[in-house]
């Protein structure tokens, strides 16, 4: 399903302790209940699937700890805020485009379809609010991109928050059935272990082919087992 571009709404300077509803609430004020936050992970990752998440939170919902930026919080923390915003939002949805559609497509659109694909899944919703700068496919008004969203939007965040633990948990998994890359720590980022994981064992079929790190080992040895994208909802 193709969406089209979004207004823009640009970062202050300066610093935010944690997001807040603000937005949020300038749209419920409209009459605007279901203010879908929208946020990716996994984008820059050297395997597995580009994850997306949407999500409606009620007006007054406070979580129970600060919510932050994704990446600033141990992975406790995110599982335990994954586990409120999953209890208490009205809505919650979890899109994906797999490692062979970031080859086939790029990482950009592939980054558009699973936040396509988890607003489809979402069910009906007044307006979406998504990290970035703004995207042609999310071009109409019922769309406003927010840079830094995920350090500002509380919707943003949390939608964060559930893509990631969503990700992480999926590369843990995959981490079982190619122990050699440390995907159970590392998520498929391209860190030192990583690295040197391609460089010693070549790649796998859950790899992104066109990521030059992965395109470098190519001619590496590859684990055989092959894979389909059905491999992503399990």
């Amino acid at each position: 399903m193709a969406i089209a571009g979004a207004r823009n709404v640009r970062a202050t300077t300066a610093e935010s302790p944690q997001p807040d509803p603000e937005l949020e609430a300038a749209f419920w004020h409209r009459g605007k209940q279901r203010v879908v936050g929208l946020d990716e992970v996994g984008r820059g990752c050297l395997a597995g699937p580009v994850v997306a998440a949407a999500c409606v939170l009620p007006p007054g919902f406070v979580p129970p700890m600060p919510v932050r930026d994704s990446k600033q919080l141990t992975r406790a923390q995110r599982e335990l805020l994954a586990r409120v915003i999953l209890e208490h939002a009205v809505a919650v949805s979890v899109g994906a485009a797999s490692h062979r559609e970031v080859d086939r497509l790029n990482v950009r659109r592939a980054t558009a379809l699973a936040m396509a694909r988890a607003l489809r899944r979402l069910g009906e919703w007044d307006h979406v609010i998504y990290d970035g700068l703004p995207m042609p496919e999310f071009s109409s008004p019922r769309f406003t991109a927010v840079v830094n969203g995920d350090e500002r939007c509380l919707s943003i965040a949390c939608a964060a928050i559930v893509a990631k633990v969503t990700r992480d948990r999926l590369m843990a998994r995959l981490a079982r059935r190619f122990p050699f890359y440390g995907w159970e720590r590392n998520a498929g980022y391209g860190t030192a272990e990583h690295l040197a994981a391609l460089e010693a064992h070549g790649v796998s079929p859950f790899h992104r082919r066109s990521f030059s790190p992965v395109g470098l080992s190519l001619n590496g040895t590859h684990p055989r087992e092959t894979c389909s994208d059905q491999d992503l909802e399990r």
